[in-house]
Parts: structure tokens; C-alpha cells; sequence
């Protein structure tokens, strides 16, 4: 038996802190749950997994985007993709369909890797 029960949060270090809460805030369109005191950082939520948005500066980190991308789930990716590209979000490539799920690659404005995601198969 595990003792790891959950994950409950990732980081997500950036270099311009303002233009990532734009982003991850208005653009996405997540719910931002929790504003640090005194240092830039928030939490975004998205319904599985908190998103904790860091100015990488502020809190000690090295800055450098991620290539680990994080999946965020939706019902149709089609759809999703549209939208977020009517607010100037670039894709990388075409929808992908694995077999078992669709997925859109893009990015963050820092490069942060991201993918939207729809699993339509039983696991």
C-alpha cells in the first residue's frame, strides 16, 4: 500500500508573472483560488490538480520552460483549440488522435509545455 494518496499540486515557475496570470487566468479561463501575501504567486485550479503559478525570481528558482508538458482535460479539443485560438493561443501541429484520446500541443507564454486533452476510450 502506498502512502502517496494524491497529487495536489504543480509548480509552474515563469519569468513575467502578470502576463502568466493573464494567461492562466483569463485566456484558460481557470478558477484562481488562492493569491500569496507578500510574494507573486498564485493557485489556479482545474479541477483535479492545483496549478501554483511562481514568479521564479521571487521564490529562488532558476527560470527555464518546461518540456514536461501538463494535460489539461476538456470534452471536445476541437472545440477548445477553436476558442483558445480565437484569443491568439498558437498550436503546435494538428489535433493528434492516439488511439485512445485526442490531444492539442501549445504553450504558455514562458514555454511552458501544454496539451489540451480528451480521453473518448475506457481505460
Amino acid at each position: 500500500m502506498s502512502m502517496v494518496t494524491g497529487v495536489d499540486f504543480t509548480a509552474v515557475p515563469v519569468s513575467d508573472f502578470d502576463r502568466a496570470v493573464e494567461f492562466y487566468g483569463e485566456t484558460l479561463g481557470l478558477p484562481l483560488s488562492t493569491r500569496y501575501g507578500k510574494m507573486n504567486g498564485v493557485e489556479f485550479e482545474t479541477g483535479n490538480l492545483t496549478l501554483a503559478v511562481l514568479d521564479a525570481g521571487q521564490f529562488g528558482i532558476d527560470f527555464a520552460p518546461s518540456k514536461n508538458a501538463i494535460a489539461l482535460r476538456v470534452d471536445d479539443v476541437a472545440a477548445a483549440r477553436e476558442a483558445l485560438e480565437a484569443k491568439g493561443v498558437q498550436f503546435h501541429g494538428d489535433i493528434v488522435d492516439s488511439g485512445v484520446c485526442h490531444q492539442a500541443y501549445f504553450s504558455d507564454p514562458d514555454g511552458h509545455a501544454l496539451i489540451l486533452h480528451h480521453r473518448y476510450a475506457p481505460r
